[in-house]
């Protein structure tokens, strides 16, 4: 008799790769860009009042920063890929509450999915730093946005048309996209993540490893990049569109100019390329301050909204350079150790971001028109170039390490050497 054999894929999980991740990512900006333009329709048209939007908006963002600083504290007790697997569902669920013509419906529905992307994204970065090299982060980083691209760009202007059309439609897509991620996650068998050291002492308090962080200045400041990027997109998604209303552009003109900026998602191998070429210090520096002066520009129009219009855009641009660099400083300098931890605290840059962002943008507008916001908004990431001035001009640079890891294979890791 032949003995029958299991087959290998069976018997052992392959190892995760950057395009399994980047893949991921990919389904998950169908299910997040199909929707950004069109929760914003959806709240306003269930409350009626912009400025109770706000504050909806506030809460939400409020208690998804709290959400995602406990889920590390909460992957003490239940396994980080029943965390990720309840994240997806609540995504999932969200989307189809949302298609209920209510207002209790549609503030639920924002809550459900704003809450599912904080639980995931943590669960997702710590995934990451388990199985993707140092060195390859680079390239993960581009591959993410490169696989991410066609949801980014197709979903913000489909998402408010299918929503004319058919208002299910677009939390239907969502939901759809949603129960996918869900599919290649398991397929992907990924677990519980690597470990490193079985701790004797009982878990730490979610906030304590606030200090730990607040100690290390590298990722602090990695940290304040991602917020400050996060911060230029929100000036660009929420008050681009609002601006054109106010200078008689069409109302879909903000989901049109999200889905061509997007485009340049496409563009990101040759960003990499030049963040390749010149250094990780270059390309954050570039992407800062161009974006930075153009949306100054943007705000400094003189009554030419067009060209108002076209700053903006052109500077977004550069916030995808940000996207494709901006983040390496921060998960350069993560200790294994605190994988999770510390992705929890990257993880907060998005609500921090959507705390800020309305939170100043309320006070320019006290004292400035709205064109005032995109000052602020360009100062903000001027200076920030300012700060980037300080990561060492190598870092991210390969070199060879001849450690010696567990399955006896010599290592290639990132030269992660300390900011000047």
């Amino acid at each position: 008799m032949h003995e029958r054999r299991i087959p290998e894929w069976l018997r052992h999980a392959p190892a995760p790769s950057v395009r399994g991740f980047a893949v991921l990512a990919g389904t998950e900006a169908v299910a997040r860009g199909i929707l950004i333009s069109v929760f914003p329709i959806v709240m306003y048209s269930a409350l009626g009042d912009a400025r109770v939007v706000s504050e909806v908006y506030f809460v939400v963002g409020a208690i998804s920063l709290l959400i995602g600083l406990f889920v590390p504290y909460l992957i003490r007790y239940i396994p980080r890929w029943w965390v990720y697997v309840v994240g997806v569902l609540m995504f999932a669920i969200g989307a189809g509450v949302a298609i209920i013509d209510s207002p209790i419906a549609a503030v639920l529905g924002l809550a459900l999915t704003t809450f599912a992307v904080v639980t995931t994204f943590v669960c997702f970065n710590a995934y990451v730093l388990d199985h993707v090299a140092k060195i390859e982060l680079g390239q993960f980083e581009t591959s993410r946005l490169f696989y991410s691209a066609a949801g980014w760009t197709a979903g913000p202007a489909l998402g408010t048309f299918l929503y004319d059309w058919w208002r299910p439609a677009p939390f239907l897509i969502a939901a759809i996209a949603a129960s996918a991620m869900l599919l290649i996650f398991l397929v992907m068998r990924l677990g519980n993540g690597k470990l490193i050291t079985k701790s004797r002492r009982p878990p730490a308090n979610p906030l304590a490893y606030f200090r730990r962080f607040l100690a290390q200045p590298r990722l602090v400041t990695g940290w304040i990049f991602a917020v400050v990027r996060s911060c230029g997109w929100w000036v660009y998604v929420v008050y681009l569109p609002i601006f054109a209303v106010e200078n008689g552009f069409s109302s879909q003109l903000g989901g049109i100019a999200l889905s061509l900026s997007n485009a340049a998602l496409f563009l990101t191998p040759l960003m990499l390329r030049f963040m390749q070429r010149r250094s990780v210090r270059a390309a954050v520096r570039t992407g800062f301050l161009v974006s930075g002066l153009l949306f100054v520009a943007a705000g400094a129009q003189h009554g030419i909204p067009a060209l108002a219009v076209a700053c903006l855009m052109a500077g977004s641009v550069f916030l995808i350079l940000l996207d494709v660099s901006a983040g390496l400083p921060f998960l350069l300098a993560v200790k294994p150790s605190e994988r999770t931890e510390m992705s929890a605290i990257y993880a907060s840059f998005r609500d921090v971001s959507g705390i800020v962002t309305p939170g100043a943008a309320w006070l320019v507008l006290l004292v400035a028109p709205l064109s005032g916001v995109f000052v602020a908004g360009g100062a903000a990431l001027v200076a920030t170039w300012g700060l980037a001035g300080k990561l060492h001009p190598r870092l991210g640079r390969a070199r060879i390490s001849t450690e010696t890891a567990p399955t006896s294979h010599a290592s290639v890791v990132a030269d992660t050497a300390a900011m000047q």
